[in-house]
């Protein structure tokens, strides 16, 4: 591992910036282009550019896979959740108006927990995709190549 000496500096300057370009495609997906799917796909493939450099397993100590598969079950919830949040405030599913006193922050509130809820699932289920075809090989590390 000593020789990608190169490669684990750079995967460690570049892969802060990527986790924070995520969130900022979360929260900029209410105004412009991005939102939970393009998150959650942008997250995850920070976490498999981490496990290509060092390797599966320290992966999976960082995001294990009981975190993966809770990741995937709350996001869901997250996503259903406000959907029936809508219904016991008075309105239909997925109606986000009756969040909030005022019908507009009720409208950026909903679509901000449903992008939670997409970008939480995705991210999950694009690391158990990983997870389980890597698991498949033997993908320790660079080295491996």
């Amino acid at each position: 591992m000593s020789r990608d000496l190169i490669l684990r500096v750079i995967g460690k300057l570049l892969i802060p910036f990527i986790l924070l370009f995520a969130v900022y495609v979360q929260f900029h997906g209410d105004f412009g282009p991005g939102g939970g799917f393009q998150a959650g796909v942008i997250l995850a493939a920070a976490i498999v550019f981490y496990a290509l450099i060092f390797g599966l397993e320290n992966a999976r100590q960082v995001v294990p896979d009981w975190l993966v598969e809770t990741m995937l079950a709350c996001g869901v919830l997250i996503y259903a959740g406000v959907g029936l949040a809508g219904i016991f405030l008075g309105g239909n599913y997925l109606d986000y108006f009756v969040l909030d006193h005022d019908a507009i922050h009720g409208q950026h509130r909903g679509i901000f927990w449903v992008e939670v809820g997409v970008a939480v699932t995705v991210s999950g289920v694009m690391l158990k995709i990983f997870y389980m075809f890597a698991s498949r090989g033997n993908l320790n590390g660079p080295e491996d190549y």
